[in-house]
């Protein structure tokens, strides 16, 4: 626990603040998680987002407490979009799909009020077809609410057989799908957005790989990008994480690169309001 805090004194020093002229982030996969409890406090994790320029975050927690958390402690400046985690525990992750409990917990979790959407959860092809599955995504397309799916190609299409209607956000784009995969599900679902934390192949190093730039400019409108603070390793890099993305959003045309900063996430969560 030492090395980690060490860790985290060293981010907040050294990790380097946005620049004025580098445009705002919205942080579209967060975590703020109270199981067992959180790394860093609200008020740092509020200065954080203050540092690199995070204007708008899709909050994320297990159990939703800390979502519930960061809404309160909205002021402002920073943009909560809260989403529902079908998690009270992390062992809910391999068992939510067939637990009527987890859809109890979602439908009482938005009759609180305020929710955008319902994730991020992990989903096989193997278990997409259960009954509480296709309840949930019924569920999301008749309260005006996002999918977040931690799922492969496959699985993202089953999710959309059960109801054509629903809205995903794809986390992490099906980390190492070639990207001309994640082109044909684009083109083909137009209401499917790729997150991009743990994404592979975007650089070569730190240089934009042809078919990804290729791939953003045919589809400006269709990517988003988040920190996924699942564990303290991804909070104590934080600066870091965001100065990678910053990285490569600067060798994109500018509008590019502030529609996927946050002009995405903006048009997405303000549909509805």
């Amino acid at each position: 626990m030492l090395k980690w805090l060490i860790v985290a004194a060293v981010t907040f020093v050294l990790a380097p603040a946005a620049r004025a002229d580098e445009p705002p982030i919205f942080d579209a996969h967060l975590h703020y998680n109270w199981e067992p409890k959180p790394y860093f406090s609200r008020d740092e994790v509020l200065a954080l987002f203050r540092k690199h320029n995070i204007t708008g975050i899709l909050a994320t927690s297990r159990p939703n407490d800390g979502t519930r958390d960061l809404v309160a402690a909205n002021a402002g400046r920073l943009w909560v979009v809260p989403f529902i985690r079908p998690y009270r525990i992390r062992a809910d992750i391999g068992s939510w799909f067939n637990d009527p409990s987890i859809y109890d917990l979602v439908v009482s979790e938005f009759a609180r009020g305020g929710y955008r959407g319902i994730g991020e959860f992990h989903l096989s092809a193997a278990n997409a077809d259960s009954e509480w599955v296709r309840k949930t995504v019924d569920f999301a397309v008749a309260n005006d609410l996002v999918l977040h799916a931690h799922a492969d190609d496959v699985t993202i299409e089953r999710l959309l057989r059960h109801n054509p209607k629903a809205r995903i956000i794809w986390a992490h784009t099906g980390f190492s799908l070639p990207a001309s995969r994640v082109g044909d599900m684009l083109a083909k679902y137009t209401d499917l957005w790729g997150e991009l934390s743990y994404r592979g192949g975007i650089t070569d190093g730190t240089t934009l790989t042809p078919e990804w730039r290729d791939l953003f400019v045919r589809y400006p409108d269709r990517f988003l990008i988040g920190s996924d603070t699942w564990i303290d390793a991804r909070w104590a890099s934080y600066g870091d994480i965001i100065a990678t993305y910053r990285g490569w959003l600067a060798q994109l045309p500018s509008e590019v690169a502030t529609a996927i900063a946050h002009r995405n996430a903006e048009r997405i969560f303000r549909k509805s309001q």
